[in-house]
């Protein structure tokens, strides 16, 4: 209990209302220990199966069948190596990424990445919002505008939960990941994809970077995006922070390495789920809908495909479409909560400002809101031209991302910060060369959209 008095007074903690605040049972029993670390893994999870991700994989699909399968497995192995080292950094300096960029880089690099990340979090709030709205308005029947407008009342959804404890929270959201893994198996399952063609898109091709278009993108920009909607920036500095939740006695060395041990289990197993989401979506898109990408670029357009026989075959009925929209629908209330938190750890951990949760929410929200108003008043409130939105919000998202891999890969490869938990060395150059090779795809990404 004093310890327990001792974390609350600790207000410099990242998340102080639950660093260190779930009990770890003193035992050598593994899958004891295992369910105790389980759950900071889920919330991670949340943001590789996001909103975002929908419309590139199953547009990825429906445009080149199988070929981008490659892309979701290689950008789910580099999320695993990249929010291992995140929760590390967590657990080990007992800093967030956020604040150990605010604590040992220079004050203008700081600001410039405080920048970048919060226009990342915007990009990545824009995909909840268009999201969770179309799944109200698809459901439910209201004007779309309005179905979008009211996702800004999900901003007391996490007040609610965080009350209860930090557990109830991954309850929840392992919950809803469980209702969108099975949905999406149920709906792959009887679009009777071509084992085939799936164990064949799982092997790498040069022809991904073939700039000839179809269904208005190349397989490069989607690619980019299927890593963007994947590899998200916000859940590095999410990760570093939620692993600090359990108990860890850092007088006792094993302690701390059992930590870092059942943290890299909890969120390797959970970005395997991941994985198979990201996989079921771009399958799904190839099997139901190869040939009509154009007619399914956008949410509403799918959910009346999976209903339409010209498309979806024999399979479509208006349950595969009901069915579609309760996962969109748990998928962005996940990618809500995920979003709050990460809002609240960039803004305390960057410039030290500590504001009320509903505030910081409500703000990142009407700032989300305001690219999806100018789009509507532009080209109209259709649903085509929001999803568009979200395709090119993914993009940004990977332009964004080497700004956070660069000060991860580090801070966790410093032996004066990590100790004996650095990284080694091939873990290093490993990461490092992945994020050269995301920057240089990143800027050819650039020069082709202004050409």
């Amino acid at each position: 209990m004093e310890v327990q008095k001792k974390q609350q007074i600790d207000k410099g903690a990242s998340l102080s209302e639950v660093n260190q605040s779930v009990e770890v049972p003193e035992t050598t029993s593994f899958w004891r220990t295992l369910k105790a670390f389980i759950g900071p893994g889920a919330l991670v999870a949340v943001g590789y199966m996001d909103p975002g991700n929908w419309i590139t994989s199953v547009v990825g699909g429906a445009s080149y069948k199988y070929l981008l399968l490659s892309i979701v497995l290689i950008s789910s192995l580099m999320a695993m190596q990249l929010q291992q080292m995140a929760g590390k950094l967590g657990i080990v300096t007992r800093q967030d990424l956020a604040q150990a960029t605010a604590t040992h880089l220079p004050s203008w690099l700081r600001y410039l990445l405080f920048v970048i990340i919060e226009l990342a979090l915007m990009a990545t709030d824009l995909a909840e919002v268009i999201g969770s709205g179309i799944a109200l308005h698809l459901l439910f029947g209201w004007p779309l505008m309005l179905s979008i407008f009211v996702t800004v009342l999900d901003v007391f959804l996490l007040l609610g939960l965080m009350k209860l404890g930090f557990r109830k929270i991954e309850a929840v959201v392992s919950t809803l990941i469980m209702t969108i893994l099975l949905i999406f198996l149920y709906l792959t399952v009887i679009s009777q994809p071509s084992i085939s063609g799936i164990l064949k898109g799982f092997l790498p091709s040069g022809s991904i970077f073939d700039l000839h278009q179809r269904g208005g993108n190349t397989k490069l920009t989607l690619a980019l995006g299927i890593i963007g909607a994947t590899v998200m920036p916000h859940n590095l500095y999410l990760h570093s922070s939620i692993s600090q939740t359990r108990r860890v006695d850092y007088d006792n060395p094993e302690s701390v390495r059992r930590a870092v041990r059942f943290m890299t289990w909890d969120s390797n197993i959970q970005l395997s789920l991941a994985f198979v989401v990201n996989s079921l979506l771009l399958i799904l898109g190839a099997a139901l809908f190869y040939g009509h990408a154009s007619q399914i670029s956008a949410f509403a357009q799918m959910y009346n495909a999976l209903a339409d026989p010209k498309i979806a075959g024999s399979v479509a009925s208006g349950l595969l479409s009901t069915l579609f929209a309760v996962a969109l629908l748990a998928s962005g209330q996940n990618s809500t909560i995920t979003g709050t938190l990460t809002g609240q750890i960039v803004m305390e951990g960057f410039v030290h400002l500590r504001l009320p949760q509903w505030f910081i929410r409500l703000v990142t929200r009407l700032l989300a809101l305001l690219p999806v108003i100018l789009a509507a008043l532009i080209w109209g409130s259709r649903e085509k031209v929001l999803d568009q939105l979200i395709v090119y919000s993914q993009v940004f998202l990977s332009l964004a991302l080497p700004f956070s891999i660069f000060p991860l890969i580090y801070f966790t490869s410093s032996k004066k910060l990590m100790g004996e938990h650095k990284n080694a060395i091939w873990n290093t150059a490993l990461a490092y060369g992945v994020a050269v090779i995301l920057t240089i795809l990143n800027i050819k990404l650039i020069i082709d959209l202004f050409q």
